[in-house]
């Protein structure tokens, strides 16, 4: 008999949009998409999750930036925001489990939370464990938009899990 061997394929997709503080959209990225997920990603936020591993990871935090797709060697977001938040520079993501095979990350970083101190030229994203420093799961980028600090970034994160 003949087992057929499946594997698994991850897909990051993301979409960011800037709002003024009218409500009106002054940037939007459109979904953009497949991300890169780092192998340290893999390994902390997966492979030691799965096995109930000590030193496991679970996505709670996004981060902007202003700089390119983070490598697969990659331990951190490329030129990420610093702002003057005093709880990090990182906005606290909702997740949702969307259908069998997706989770969905959103949140909004708010003027309010001094993400930013001074106009920013954003370019891409990133997933995180905590408020400060760690290591990125994933992260993607977009083409720049410029963000000035009365602007709030929305945001939608996609992780799609499919058989291959």
């Amino acid at each position: 008999m003949k087992v057929k061997e499946k594997g698994i394929k991850i897909h990051g997709f993301s979409h960011v949009r800037i709002r003024n503080q009218d409500g009106s959209i002054a940037g939007d990225s459109g979904y953009q998409g497949p991300n890169q997920i780092v192998n340290d990603g893999v390994l902390g936020y997966l492979v030691k999750s799965l096995g109930s591993i000590s030193g496991s990871s679970y996505i709670s935090y996004a981060a902007l930036g202003e700089g390119t797709e983070p490598g697969a060697t990659d331990t951190a977001l490329q030129s990420e925001v610093t702002g003057s938040n005093a709880n990090g520079n990182r906005d606290a993501v909702t997740a949702a489990s969307s259908g069998s095979t997706r989770v969905r990350f959103t949140g909004t970083f708010a003027s309010v939370d001094s993400f930013v101190t001074a106009t920013e030229s954003l370019a891409n994203i990133g997933l995180f464990a905590s408020s400060t420093g760690g290591t990125i799961f994933a992260g993607n980028t977009y083409g720049s938009s410029t963000c000035a600090t009365n602007q709030a970034v929305e945001y939608t994160y996609d992780v799609t899990f499919a058989t291959a």
